[in-house]
């Protein structure tokens, strides 16, 4: 998988999951400041990550470092490196 299709997944569930404009979704976009996402947000977010990309987030203690999308971005090209995808 490109970098890009990896965004556009990604773009794909805070559009059809948070109802989020494609427009907003920007690199440095702050996931709860510009995004608006809550803290029961982000469990469904980890559950949609997980689901899409076939990957283990909920245990991992990195996950609480990310806060823009490209953070976000960066931990799922590791994590799929990390788990053979």
């Amino acid at each position: 998988m490109t970098e890009q299709e990896l965004a556009k997944r990604i773009e794909r569930i805070f559009v059809e999951e948070f109802e989020i404009a494609a427009d907003r979704l920007r690199p440095e976009a702050h996931i709860f400041g510009d995004l608006g996402l809550d803290s029961l947000d982000v469990v469904d977010l980890i559950v949609a990550l997980q689901k899409e990309f076939k990957v283990q987030v909920r245990d991992d203690e990195r996950v609480r470092e990310i806060r823009t999308l490209q953070d976000l971005h960066d931990y799922l090209e590791t994590l799929k490196r990390e788990q053979g995808g």
